[in-house]
């Protein structure tokens, strides 16, 4: 059977896309797809080495259509290919020894073809056999295998692990962490990232109970130390992917974080009271210890009192009611033992400081560190899915075994500075903390390498220098509020929300590349979406690789009349985001989904890039419909351009030509002589 395809939408011409190609377009005539699977199915099982080699080849290519995929797979095509696996490396041990470069290219080509047909969604991961996963698995656990074999085989693991909880136990029955390891002490970074995605699977889908023991693993196996020294720390660049695997990492590990951080303290446990007793002992060590006698009790509650006021408990009496409140629950006392133990000197000296002072500015160290904990953990998302589309790893917690406790050591240290820097009173406790986070903030945004150097970030951002910088930035925005100036602003403000308009209205023209986001993200596959230059029609189609640069239309297969479009909706709204699944869950990927509705039951999904691109694509739709542009980009764009225009007619022309032509531009000089070379 012959079948149409056009060479510029490398797509089958079918009965749903056969009115939108255009007078001359030149179609190509070749196989439909279910000839060619019918084929390539007949084809793989050749008695012939290197024919069945050249069709696993070209079915590796091919089942990336999906249109093929779907042909294939009604076949019992992935049957067929499970069972090459699982039979494939007895069957060819002999031949193996003597063809070991073609049995290598064969098992890839036959790899690759699953995972891109897998990649489609048609078949369900949990009906893979346990046969099929040993196999798989004893290629990942191979010492010496081919990169690509070992590469896809990786991929599939992370799949199975995230797609299916049966296999997830299978897989981990098969994988060890010492096993992947080695993947990761080599030189190739896409088998670093792959290996630190299954790792991440297993990490995710691990039972809570089992979570805080694959991480003791993972320190046994010194992973942490691995990652700093083979992957952040090697001398060539971190890719999108890599970037992003290791923020997961970073993610997972601090979640386990959360069920201390949601424990409260029980007063009557003993041994979380003894807690405290370490810390008022590690204090005050150098006093003596009354006597232990009835007599002596009173004295004894007394003195206690009077030493958990100064470690600044709000309840002095029993301060074990301080650490009732989660988040940050037990894990805040966790910190404050880690600090007075690790960094005793540092502890004694806050502590005894501030406890001597009568000037009412001494700085409630007990207080501090809970509300410190706390906002660590609502900087750091403590208990919060990772995003799909994150890349935001912080370098400096993969340099110590403890660094979420290191970091509050630093941050201790930094709030009690701020405090005398500001001779703050009990009163000014939540302007301290404002001010705190905002150190921690700027710091962490020019992503220090090390604790050290988070530590001399952090030295220079003094709360002298925290004034500079807001003085700064309140004289940028300016606002002006006389009443002359409000009418001024009144009056000039449609004609600034029309030239907002218009550049959302031209970067949709331009176009935007989104990526397609399953439950694994082995590797990017992308479409493409841009409006007509008349505004009248949305163009939109799948590419094969990130583009450089803007897309034709002529080269995106589907379109949509913005006439057609009946309603934009966004973050819980959106159908793709009511649909059960991990996307569901994630705030970071809710904050980014709109979907634009068409008909009666269509619509068309995105996921933006970043929040700039969503604010552009929901402002732009907006405008399209005649409708307000309510995105955060809209409001910051319409202050500052109000802002600039307002200062621009207020300035003081008076006696000033302004000359209606520009300037000529200057001739160039005879020589570059004057010019100094910075380097």
């Amino acid at each position: 059977m012959g079948w149409f395809s056009s060479p510029l939408q490398k797509s089958p011409v079918i009965e749903k896309n056969r009115n939108e190609i255009k007078n001359g377009t030149i179609l190509r005539l070749t196989t439909s797809p279910a000839q060619n699977a019918q084929q390539l199915h007949e084809r793989i099982q050749s008695s012939s080495m290197d024919a069945k080699l050249e069709a696993l080849k070209d079915l590796a290519s091919l089942s990336r259509d999906v249109t093929f995929a779907q042909e294939f797979i009604n076949l019992d095509g992935i049957s067929l290919l499970t069972q090459m696996v699982e039979s494939g490396t007895e069957r060819y041990q002999k031949l193996q020894k003597i063809m070991k470069p073609c049995f290598g290219d064969m098992l890839s080509f036959t790899l690759t073809a699953f995972v891109e047909l897998m990649d489609h969604g048609i078949v369900s991961w949990d009906t893979f056999s346990v046969a099929f996963i040993k196999k798989i698995a004893s290629f990942v656990n191979k010492s010496a295998i081919d990169i690509s074999i070992l590469q896809r085989s990786l991929a599939i693991l992370e799949s199975m692990v995230l797609n299916s909880h049966d296999l997830y136990q299978k897989v981990a029955q098969e994988i060890t962490i010492g096993q992947l390891i080695p993947h990761l002490q080599g030189t190739d970074q896409e088998i670093q990232t792959y290996t630190i995605a299954v790792i991440n699977a297993l990490f995710l889908k691990a039972p809570d109970e089992r979570r805080q023991e694959m991480a003791n693993i993972l320190a046994q196996k010194q992973l942490r130390y691995i990652i700093l020294t083979h992957v952040i720390r090697a001398q060539r660049a971190i890719n999108n992917e890599m970037a992003h695997q290791l923020y997961v990492l970073q993610v997972l590990t601090f979640n386990l974080l959360e069920d201390r951080m949601m424990t409260k303290m029980d007063p009557q446990d003993q041994a979380q009271r003894d807690i405290i007793f370490e810390l008022r002992r590690i204090a005050f060590d150098a006093e003596s210890e009354p006597n232990n006698s009835s007599g002596s009790m009173e004295k004894r509650k007394s003195m206690y009192t009077r030493d958990y006021k100064k470690l600044g408990f709000i309840n002095h009496v029993n301060p074990a009611m301080d650490f009732t409140q989660t988040p940050p629950g037990m894990l805040a006392l966790d910190n404050m033992l880690y600090f007075a133990k690790h960094h005793q000197d540092a502890y004694i000296r806050i502590v005894l400081e501030n406890s001597s002072r009568e000037d009412k500015h001494e700085c409630p160290f007990g207080r501090s560190s809970i509300e410190l904990t706390k906002m660590l953990c609502e900087i750091l998302k403590v208990g919060e899915l990772p995003s799909e589309t994150c890349n935001d790893f912080h370098p400096m917690f993969f340099t110590h075994d403890r660094s979420f406790e290191e970091f509050f050591c630093i941050c201790i240290q930094l709030l009690n500075k701020t405090w005398k820097e500001m001779r703050a009173t009990s009163e000014d406790f939540n302007k301290v903390m404002q001010v705190v986070k905002e150190q921690v903030m700027r710091a962490l945004t020019t992503k220090p390498s090390s604790l050290d150097q988070f530590k001399s970030k952090l030295q220079n951002l003094s709360y002298t220098e925290i004034l500079k910088i807001r003085q700064s930035e309140r004289m940028n925005q300016e606002d002006f509020q006389s009443r002359p100036i409000l009418e001024l602003k009144e009056k000039i403000q449609p004609e600034i929300l029309e030239l907002i308009k218009q550049q959302r209205l031209n970067r949709l023209v331009e176009g935007t590349c989104f990526r397609k986001l399953n439950a694994r993200r082995r590797q990017d596959k992308f479409w493409y979406c841009r409006l007509s230059p008349n505004h009248k029609v949305l163009h939109y189609g799948d590419l094969e690789e990130s583009p450089q640069g803007e897309v034709p239309h002529d080269s995106l297969q589907d379109k949509l009349p913005v006439a057609d479009i009946k309603a934009v909706v966004t973050g819980k709204d959106c159908p793709h985001m009511k649909e059960k699944g991990a996307l569901k869950q994630n705030k970071e990927v809710l904050e980014l989904a709109f979907s634009i509705l068409y008909d009666s039951n269509c619509q068309l999904n995105f996921i933006a890039p970043d929040k700039h691109e969503y604010c552009i694509w929901t402002d732009g739709l907006n405008a399209l419909l005649g409708k307000d542009m309510m995105s955060d980009l809209t409001r910051n764009d319409l202050d500052t351009l109000l802002s600039m225009e307002i200062k621009l007619r207020l300035l003081d022309l008076e006696n000033i030509q302004i000359p209606d032509a520009p300037p000529p531009i200057p001739k160039e000089p005879s020589n570059y002589d004057f010019v100094y070379d910075c380097n």
